[in-house]
Formats: C-alpha cells, sequence, structure tokens
C-alpha cells in the first residue's frame, strides 16, 4: 500500500453577478465562477478540472450540444416543520449557497424551470426525505435543489438520487446560526445514467454540517462539493462511500474554504473498486482545502483511502492543501490506495475464517466507519445490502 501526503493550490469561490463573467485574479487561492455558461471555456480535457473526466460519455453536458428536455422530479416527504415551495431562479434565496463554478453547473443553472425549496425550521425535526428521480433513459435534464435550515434547527435529511437519463444540477445547502444538519446524500442510479452534480454548502455562525454520501449505481457519476463559512464557529464533516464496477466512472472533488477564524472541517471518503471485465473501473478524489489569512485557528484534516479488488481499476487521489496563516490549531492531509492487506486474511484464515468469508470481512471493516455514521436503521441496513451485492459479484 502507498501512502501520499500532496500539498498543492486549492482554489476558492468569487462573487459574480447573472450574466457577467469574473476575470480571476492571479492568485493560487482564487476560482472562477459565473451564473453565465458562456462565462466558460467549452473543456477540452486537458484543464486540471477536467483531466480525469471522460468527456465524450457526458452527452454533451459540457460543450453545449445537450438538450434539457426532460425534467428530473423531485419529492420531499411530508413534516412537520418543512416548508416545500417551487420556485424560479429569480428567488432572493436561489444561489445564496454559491455560485456556479464549471461549465457544466453553470449549464444547470441556465437550463432548469423551476427549483425545489426545502425550508427546515424546529428543533429535533423527523428525518425528511427527498427523492430525485433521473429523466428517464435517453433523456436529458437540468435540477436545482435548494435546502436551508432557520437559526438553532436541528433536522437530518436524507436525498436519494434514482433512476434513468443524463442529469446536471446544483445543490445549495444553506444552513442558519447556530443549526444542526444531518445530511446523508445517496447516488444509487440505473447503469445507464450519468450524473453531474455541483453541491454548495454555505455554514453559519457555530452551525454543524454532518455529511455522508454514498455513491454506487450510474455509468458516470462526478459531483463536485464545495464549503464555505458564513461565519465563525462552524463545523463540517463530510464523509463518503463509493462502490465502481466495471465501466463505472466516480469522481468525488471538494473544496473547503476556511475564510473565517474558529472553524473546523474534518473529510474522509473511502472507495472501492473492482471490474469483471476488462472495462476499466476508475474512481477520481480531488481533496482542495484553503485556509485563508483571516481564517486563525482553524483545525482541519481530510483523507481518502481506495481498495482495489480486482485488475483493471485505476484510483486517481488528489489531496490538496494551502494554508496562507500560521496561526491555525492543526491541518493535514493524505491519500492511500492499495489492494487487499495480506497480513489481514492471513490472521483471519489462521483462525479457521475461510478466505471468501475473510475477505467480505476485510472490505465491511473497510467501509464501516462510513456507514456506521448512519443513524437510521433501515436506510443504513439499505445501503449495507447494497455494498453485499456489490461483493457477490466477484464473489468477495
Amino acid at each position: 500500500m502507498t501512502t501520499s501526503d500532496v500539498a498543492g493550490l486549492a482554489p476558492e469561490l468569487k462573487g459574480a453577478k447573472e450574466g457577467q463573467g469574473e476575470v480571476p485574479i492571479a492568485s493560487a487561492g482564487e476560482r472562477f465562477q459565473s451564473f453565465d455558461v458562456e462565462a466558460f471555456e467549452v473543456p477540452g480535457g486537458r484543464e486540471e478540472n477536467w483531466r480525469f473526466t471522460p468527456l465524450r460519455r457526458l452527452k454533451g453536458l459540457h460543450d453545449g450540444s445537450a438538450a434539457f428536455e426532460g425534467t428530473a422530479p423531485v419529492s420531499v416527504t411530508e413534516a412537520a416543520g418543512v416548508t416545500v415551495e417551487k420556485v424560479g431562479r429569480d428567488d432572493a434565496r436561489i444561489g445564496e449557497g454559491g455560485v456556479p463554478f464549471d461549465r457544466v453547473a453553470a449549464a444547470a443553472w441556465s437550463g432548469f424551470g423551476e427549483a425545489t425549496l426545502v425550508t427546515l425550521d424546529g428543533e429535533k425535526l423527523d428525518p425528511v426525505t427527498i427523492t430525485v428521480d433521473g429523466p428517464g433513459e435517453g433523456v436529458t435534464a437540468a435540477g436545482h435543489l435548494h435546502i436551508r435550515t432557520t437559526p438553532h434547527t436541528q433536522a437530518t435529511v436524507v436525498v436519494v438520487h434514482r433512476g434513468s437519463g443524463v442529469l446536471a444540477d446544483n445543490t445549495e445547502v444553506v444552513l442558519g446560526d447556530g443549526s444542526q444538519l444531518t445530511l446523508v446524500v445517496t447516488e444509487e442510479w440505473a447503469d445507464d445514467a450519468v450524473h453531474v452534480g455541483a453541491e454548495h454548502y454555505s455554514i453559519g455562525r457555530d452551525a454543524t454540517l454532518r455529511a455522508t454520501t454514498v455513491q454506487l449505481g450510474g455509468d458516470l457519476v462526478r459531483v463536485s462539493s464545495t464549503v464555505r463559512y458564513a461565519g465563525p464557529g462552524g463545523d463540517a464533516e463530510l464523509i463518503g462511500l463509493g462502490f465502481t464496477d466495471a465501466g463505472q466512472h466516480l469522481e468525488q472533488r471538494l473544496l473547503v474554504d476556511h475564510a473565517v477564524p474558529n472553524c473546523k472541517s474534518n473529510v474522509l471518503y473511502k472507495n472501492a473498486l473492482q471490474s469483471l471485465t476488462k472495462d476499466s473501473s476508475h474512481v477520481v478524489w480531488i481533496g482542495d482545502v484553503l485556509i485563508r489569512a483571516a481564517a486563525e485557528n482553524t483545525e482541519t484534516f481530510e483523507f481518502n483511502r481506495n481498495l482495489v479488488l480486482t485488475e483493471h481499476c485505476r484510483a486517481d487521489s488528489v489531496p490538496n492543501l494551502e494554508i496562507e496563516t500560521g496561526e491555525i490549531v492543526s491541518a493535514g492531509h493524505a491519500s492511500a490506495t492499495g489492494r487487499f492487506d495480506d497480513e489481514q486474511l492471513f490472521y483471519l484464515r489462521s483462525r479457521g475464517i475461510p478466505e471468501d468469508q475473510a475477505r467480505r470481512l476485510v472490505v465491511r471493516g473497510f467501509f464501516g466507519e462510513v456507514l456506521n455514521k448512519i443513524t437510521l436503521p433501515e436506510l443504513k441496513e439499505r445501503l449495507e445490502a447494497a455494498v453485499e451485492a456489490e461483493l457477490a459479484l466477484t464473489g468477495v
């Protein structure tokens, strides 16, 4: 097993108004963003932001040839303290979480018909499930989901992505001051699905986000997440799990932007890869953390681990950390990619456990740290069963 600890350059978001491109400043801490899709150049595949993505499999989302002729229906379970609205992009709350930072996200912004806006208000609300259905096989859609909490709200939200088709969307999560949100996002797409999503997290003063992402299905799934702190005292934990089969491409991109003091972030993503054919199983994880000069007393760490189960698998892992102040509590990053630990297998087999069962135990233990973060029993059991089904394909 190899371990790398790579220091690099992390980008940031910079304000932009609709229809106006923003001229990027020559700084490692700047990332271009705009609501206007034409403000972004069409990616050619060599750009840092796109070099790992197989553009030919994006179904035209990146170059403007995709027609958003379909819709991706969004349904929300009813519960006390939950308000659901359908609004246009002219609603003042839309865009509060963040601005598109690549061409596909900008296209999704320009292409959606109406956004689903969910407001959570109250203490210890019942869990809320939001289901996003694909537009259907051979159909392309743009979507927009906005989740917000009022100050001091405590809530749990599960967002389920499922079905077929091609979807480009933006998801905004805006946490009010002192609120606490436990968020679980699952990617349970059919085999044909393509999903390119942008997640924008805005964390208020003394607010806490606990976000768990589970990515299992789809032909190509690329999700880019950005965390920003709207006030001091914010705490963000981003935990992820991914499992790819032959031909699947899973891309996870994160930016945690520490721009205010006394905030925390912790990132842990674990992926397993397998392939029964010569078609590559590919996982990409890019983790950027930026600590600005004003972000004193920051505490942050990010870690990515990838477990390769068979041949014909590829994992690209790039943790990046940029620090502009020395007045921090701690900061670190790391990645590790490898096959089964032979010593673990030997230990288990020496105690009479058959090899196939021993391998399953190793994988279960590998994912256990992530799945144990899910506190909803039915959801946890369903996702554990999905992981078991993936393992059964290779007889692990």
